[in-house]
């Protein structure tokens, strides 16, 4: 048997199951050596999830192809307007000032006519009649 310092009667089994004072390390420094052990590997994920977040996200380039698209689709829309607005307005300056398209909507649309003009009118032929015209009666034939 040994004794240690004290004068304590100490066994040798119970020495051996003693731990070694080695350094304890904290958690914190143990975090900071997985990182720098690690720092490739965040380094790419990073790099990666960047990437997503540039290709996939709310501002990125598939976002942004879809807002040109529809950019470009009102852009249409206004030049088809714009043509259609001048055309009126083309329109309501030749009625204001122009004899002739005045006259023209006073016959067409509303059936005026000038002093002493009498209007007939007459009903389109049906669209079969149209397509299959009926021989001329007074066609010639051949004789046999």
């Amino acid at each position: 048997m040994d004794y240690d310092a004290s004068g304590r009667q100490v066994n040798k089994q119970e020495t051996a199951k003693t731990p070694t004072s080695e350094p304890s390390v904290g958690f914190f420094e143990q975090l900071g050596q997985f990182f720098r052990r690690n720092s490739y590997l965040f380094l790419i994920l990073g790099f990666a999830l960047l990437l997503l977040q540039d290709i996939f996200g709310t501002h990125g380039v598939l976002a942004m192809r879809q807002s040109q698209k529809q950019a470009e689709e009102i852009r249409k829309d206004i030049k088809r307007l714009d043509d259609e607005n001048q055309r009126m307005q083309d329109r309501v300056k030749a009625l204001k000032s122009d004899p002739a398209a005045i006259e023209k909507i006073a016959r067409e649309e509303m059936k005026l006519s000038r002093q002493g003009e009498v209007i007939f009118q007459t009903q389109p032929k049906p669209a079969s009649e149209l397509q299959n015209p009926p021989s001329h009666p007074y066609s010639p034939t051949k004789k046999p």
